[in-house]
């Protein structure tokens, strides 16, 4: 009987592996798992080592978890591949018994993880997120395509990714993640969706966001600071706020909200949109935040290996120039990115560009564009 409860016990020590997508926590220390039963079998397996049956009770803490095969998965292969030193021909069967967190013990847990979450937990000292502002001067751009990219970008390199779609009025990152679902409510605590790797929150996955939003100054403060506060966002490696066009209130509010965000500045080649990207870039004389650096996007277009500038060229180097002259450090020009249609196919159908079906980066120069990208963003400047 002594060896059962060893089995017992070393297996809930390996369950304290198993990481809750969502919250981020071992489903050990969120109180996800009841019980475990291992019982030695009567039957024996083909070679005649002995089985022993473990059944796991699992507490998930929704309904319909839509996670939960991730989680009873990662359950099952941490049993499984467990070996019992007492018996090491002994083949251990899981057996998961899923149900929901009572009420009281549901509230209890999203209390205890509220409280470590009073306040904004991006802007406590010490924080280790990197924080990246997309910005642009003017719409038409293709900010939001270079900030999905980007964050696809960055989980596909390996880090815990984030991205808010901070563009209230203009909203695209569900679309061009390929996001038609709503977070899911944890008694009041909203879990990010998560795709391609990334975790998202947008004003676009609740109902009745396809009607015209009105907001001004102090509710869109408060969109920014509920999608800071109130979703529980971990402790992700890098995260990236798809801003509105422009110089607007949502700008003034990231800058007050993450002051320790870096302002990433999207422009065109042509100077119609690259004198406007450099007022964008000059906020940063206003609010604390600084520019890290400039992206110009569509630069070029390659035709049987040449590159025809549909658009002109020098925009970014101009933008970069300016806010170097104007800010007194080097914003530097990060990348060029080429005109693809792919970049739009593949974002309207809802997978970044940068990625294969399959969720890995691509073996393409856009990727290769890309990578370069977070890389040099991911540098200490």
């Amino acid at each position: 009987m002594n060896d059962i409860h060893t089995i017992e016990a070393n297996i809930f020590e390996r369950l304290s592996h198993v990481i809750d997508p969502e919250l981020g926590r071992s489903v050990t220390d969120l109180g996800m798992i009841t019980s475990i039963e291992a019982v030695r079998a009567e039957r024996t397996c083909d070679d005649g080592g002995d089985v022993i049956d473990v059944t796991v009770h699992v507490e998930l803490t929704v309904k319909d978890c839509p996670l939960s095969e991730t989680i009873t998965n990662q359950i099952n292969g941490a049993v499984r591949s467990y070996t019992d030193p007492d018996s090491p021909g002994a083949t251990l069967v899981p057996h998961i018994e899923v149900s929901s967190m009572p009420q009281d013990k549901l509230t209890s847990l999203v209390q205890t993880l509220k409280a470590e979450r009073r306040q904004n937990p991006f802007s406590k000292p010490g924080v280790k997120t990197r924080i990246f502002a997309i910005a642009s001067g003017k719409g038409g751009v293709g900010k939001s395509s270079v900030t999905a990219n980007l964050a696809a970008t960055f989980a596909a390199l390996g880090y815990d990714t984030a991205a808010i779609d901070a563009d209230i009025y203009g909203f695209s990152l569900p679309r061009l993640f390929g996001v038609h679902t709503q977070p899911t409510n944890l008694n009041g605590m909203l879990m990010p969706v998560t795709a391609w790797g990334v975790k998202l929150i947008s004003i676009g996955m609740f109902a009745g966001a396809d009607r015209a939003i009105l907001w001004r100054g102090p509710r869109l403060q408060r969109s920014l600071e509920q999608f800071l506060s109130d979703v529980w966002w971990g402790e992700p490696d890098v995260l990236l706020l798809d801003l509105a066009p422009g110089t607007g209130d949502m700008a003034i509010s990231v800058a007050q909200a993450l002051p320790n965000a870096e302002l990433v500045v999207v422009t065109t080649p042509q100077p119609s949109a690259s004198d406007i990207a450099v007022r964008s870039g000059l906020v940063a004389l206003q609010v604390p935040m600084k520019v890290r650096g400039v992206v110009e996007n569509m630069s070029y277009y390659e035709h049987k290996g040449e590159k025809l500038r549909i658009f002109g060229e020098g925009g970014g180097q101009r933008v970069s120039e300016q806010l170097t002259a104007a800010l007194g450090h080097d914003v530097p020009l990060m990348a060029q990115l080429p005109l693809m249609p792919e970049l739009r196919e593949t974002g309207e159908a809802g997978r970044p560009a940068v990625l294969t079906p399959e969720g890995a980066l691509a073996s393409t120069p856009l990727a290769d564009e890309f990578t370069s990208l977070a890389r040099r963003l991911m540098e200490l400047h």
